[in-house]
């Protein structure tokens, strides 16, 4: 059996040579969208292009001499696009809505040729030669670093270069491999495994079961500063209105996908930064009639949000999957509960009426859908340690607001 694991380090990259790795994502970024315009087909999937070989071997060449990239990033930058394809015509086979792969986010993939580990430091290949990075480890040992990166047992696989724009920083989430023959060790490692649960809701567009809510203000209201400008447009009437509108409605979905592709980035770092290795959502089946509060807009935001995490996931080592959600709302997610009814829902808040366990509902559910999948496949829920669940402990961070134990509270300001 294969068993995969993350460890996602700090790097501390020269002043001198950042511009470097910026250029070299910028045209990473370029490799990876000119190989899906040619893997992409919008008449039929059966004309897309799936197969590694027949993508490299039509743009290799074209793109070695367009860019200064070296050889395994380019040919990672073309594998990225036609996995993303591929599972693209995953979906489009099953009747699900689908639109050719666009990647914008910063990263790149190395592979073990284009990166050189060392113990305190690795060397990238960049547009400019090599770059080579410090560690900046946690004082905390073992690190996951140490527990695979450094280990026999783990070899290393293509990993992902990103950096985050908000902090200013470099991050290297380094994937690795090993095969278990023991069947002893497999169900151990298996069982060990953890599990990140996601609800998606109009308030909050996803929350996550660590206790991070990426709230929905921002996207409603630019979705209504958008309808309104197109209220305006069409009441006019004219060619030239006909025009801007058109045009608007270009920005608008290129802005919508923005959007989306960075909550399901972040979700999968959130994944990664606490050790998952299943990100679970809910079921998507009848989520108009779930709920019916939620706009065409949202609709179509849980839904793209979950394909990009499925097709972005498996890169870092992690995978996507979706649970039956009935009643992981009414549900008590403490491990020592679980009492179901109707009752213990009121709007935003959660309030068990059999052990009194109260929380934000819609971290509540987060969890029920983790618990959901895991208990399953007896997996661990990764959850805050504020929610008096009595799972994994771990560090609690929320995106635009703090949890406690009874509720999440905006920060002041926000």
């Amino acid at each position: 059996m294969e068993v995969r694991r993350t460890a996602p380090v700090k790097l501390i990259v020269p002043d001198e040579r950042r511009d470097d790795l910026h250029e070299s994502a910028r045209q990473f970024l370029y490799c990876a969208n000119r190989a899906a315009e040619f893997c992409w087909d919008d008449d039929s999937y059966t004309n897309c292009v799936t197969a590694n070989t027949t993508a490299r071997d039509a743009l290799y060449a074209e793109l070695r001499e367009e860019t200064g990239l070296t050889a395994n990033l380019v040919q990672e930058a073309i594998r990225r696009a036609v996995q993303a394809t591929k599972g693209c015509v995953e979906r489009w086979k099953q009747g699900k809505r689908v639109s050719q792969p666009e990647f914008t986010s910063w990263s790149m993939v190395y592979d073990k040729r284009s990166a050189t580990f060392y113990r305190d430091h690795v060397s990238l290949s960049t547009v400019n030669g090599r770059v080579e990075c410090d560690f900046e480890l946690p004082a905390d040992s073992p690190t996951p670093y140490e527990r695979y990166v450094l280990s026999e047992d783990y070899e290393f696989r293509a990993s992902t270069l990103q950096y985050d724009k908000a902090t200013d920083e470099f991050y290297f989430h380094i994937t690795t491999r090993k095969y278990d023959s023991d069947e002893s060790e497999v169900s151990a490692d298996t069982e060990h495994q953890t599990v990140l649960g996601i609800d998606l809701g109009v308030n909050s567009l996803a929350v996550a079961s660590t206790g991070t809510f990426w709230q929905g203000d921002e996207y409603d209201h630019w979705c209504r500063e958008f309808e309104k400008r197109r209220g305006e447009m069409q009441q006019r009437g004219t060619q030239a209105a006909h025009n801007a509108l058109l045009r608007l409605g270009k920005r608008e979905e290129a802005w919508r996908k923005q959007y989306i592709h960075t909550v399901a980035n972040e979700i999968v770092s959130e994944a990664v930064e606490y050790d998952c290795d299943v990100i679970v959502f809910e079921d998507l089946t009848d989520i108009r009639e779930r709920l019916p509060q939620a706009k065409w807009h949202h609709i179509w935001a849980f839904r793209r949000l979950f394909e990009y995490v499925e097709y972005k996931a498996p890169e870092r080592g992690v995978t996507a999957k979706q649970v039956a959600p009935n009643h992981t709302s009414q549900r008590c997610s403490r491990m020592d509960c679980g009492f179901t009814h109707r009752d213990n829902r009121d709007g935003g808040h959660f309030h068990c009426q059999k052990c009194g366990y109260e929380v934000n509902a819609d971290y509540n559910a987060a969890k029920n859908i983790g618990l959901r999948y895991a208990r399953k496949r007896k997996h661990r829920l990764r959850s805050s340690p504020t929610s008096g669940s009595g799972d994994a402990r771990v560090d609690v961070r929320v995106n635009g607001g703090t949890l406690n134990g009874k509720s999440h509270r905006p920060i002041a300001g926000d």
